[in-house]
């Protein structure tokens, strides 16, 4: 625009112009946005639209980022598949197990689980590292077990096809396979995206027919940001009590298995475990008690992972009148979260036993955003930042937030009795 004339009265006329033009500007924005019709909701792609391979807007990327709606996703597909994989082994006879070097067995539907949940994983981020429990070093050199893997991995995906592709489809060969297991080889760490995943947490449980959990948790940095448990002999029911028997001489009949999830700060949910596409969820949450004689106590089976004579003095103490369950595997994390239990100790035997990250970081972040505390017997948060193994922590404390310090006080003052763990 040309100006002519005095300074000052250019100067105005300028600013009047520039006025006028900005009220035009903003009046004819508001027009637009009355006139133009919302989108229909139907036409808005939810997330389970969106394509996890490929590229994404720099607003949808954001978006994800920041609320992990892409690796909850993930993680929960995943996590359908393996354990359609698990209740097929779950029902033969001959689980093909082996013993590792730590006396600890390990199953054909650990290795299955562990290979489709890795490859979904690297399938949507392949950058991500996995901390998993197996390796594939005996499959290499055994083909007969490593058949009946493969067998069992080729033959089980997701009954929605659509679904199945959200997580890359199915393994293409059994090298792929192996490889997908071996890739779960990640030292963990304080720092980068890193998955802790347990294929079948509580084996034995597996295999004497009780309770058993597949488990997968992201890690950010060390603090998890993500959690999911699918629990196939737990009842679909979150009202559903736990009883003294929930740990033995279970199935996964009609009624039965679960689907837990968890982001940070998001809260926790509860789906009943499907074959294919997720069925809807529901909103859990802890009891809401403060006085532990009304607490249901959840421990494990196997007296070498934690201390049944101190989490029975604790009891004692505590004034517990119920008889605690007894279950293997992060169950006990998923039963207290949605109040079927309350409080879940798991006291340290030894002084050098080190808990695995994978035994915990889903359930840990489950409890909590459940509204629970979950620390180890000196009240410290467990840290997952420390590689494999929770290596600054003793022994696990989970209960209602509003019950946590009684708890906790009652479990240092019994341990402190003891001889130094």
């Amino acid at each position: 625009m040309l100006l002519t004339g005095h300074p000052a009265t250019a100067s105005r006329r300028y600013i009047r112009t520039s006025l006028i033009a900005a009220v035009s500007i903003a009046v004819l924005a508001v027009l637009c946005r009355i006139a133009l019709p919302r989108p229909s909701p139907a036409l808005v792609p939810s997330i389970r639209h969106l394509p996890l391979r490929g590229h994404f807007t720099s607003s949808t990327s954001h978006k994800m980022a920041n609320t992990y709606e892409k690796e909850r996703l993930v993680a929960e597909l995943a996590v359908t598949r393996a354990a359609i994989l698990t209740k097929r082994v779950f029902h033969q006879s001959t689980k093909g197990t082996l013993n590792k070097s730590d006396a600890s067995p390990v199953t054909i539907g650990d290795f299955g689980a562990q290979a489709l949940i890795i490859a979904a994983i690297k399938s949507a981020f392949p950058s991500d590292e996995v901390v998993g429990e197996e390796e594939a070093k005996e499959l290499r050199e055994n083909q007969t077990l490593r058949d009946q893997i493969w067998e069992l991995v080729n033959s089980t995906r997701l009954d929605d096809a659509e679904t199945e592709k959200l997580i890359g489809g199915p393994i293409k060969n059994v090298e792929e396979m192996l490889d997908a297991i071996d890739a779960g080889n990640s030292a963990g760490g304080a720092k980068r995206r890193i998955w802790a995943l347990d294929p079948i947490d509580g084996t034995k449980g597996f295999l004497r027919g009780g309770q058993y959990a597949v488990c997968l948790g992201l890690m950010v940095d060390g603090d998890v940001k993500v959690g999911v448990l699918g629990c196939p002999n737990l009842p679909v029911d979150d009202s559903a009590p736990l009883t003294a028997d929930a740990g033995a001489n279970q199935d996964d009949a009609a009624g039965k298995g679960v689907l837990f999830s968890a982001v940070q700060g998001q809260g926790a949910i509860s789906r009943a475990l499907t074959t294919g596409a997720l069925a809807e969820s529901k909103s859990i949450k802890m009891r809401n008690i403060t006085d532990p004689a009304n607490a249901t106590f959840c421990e494990s089976v196997e007296a070498g992972h934690s201390s049944h004579d101190d989490q029975s003095q604790i009891a004692q103490k505590l004034k517990v009148g119920k008889a605690s369950v007894r279950m293997d595997s992060q169950a006990k994390y998923a039963s207290i979260a949605r109040g079927a239990g309350d409080i879940y100790l798991r006291l340290p035997v030894s002084a050098t036993y080190q808990e695995k990250i994978w035994d915990h970081a889903a359930g840990d972040l489950i409890v909590r955003e459940a509204g629970g505390e979950v620390t180890d017997s000196l009240g410290r948060r467990l840290d997952f930042s420390k590689g494999r193994t929770l290596a600054e922590n003793k022994g696990v404390v989970a209960a209602p937030r509003q019950l946590h310090a009684q708890v906790l006080e009652v479990v240092k003052d019994v341990l402190s009795k003891k001889e130094k763990l």
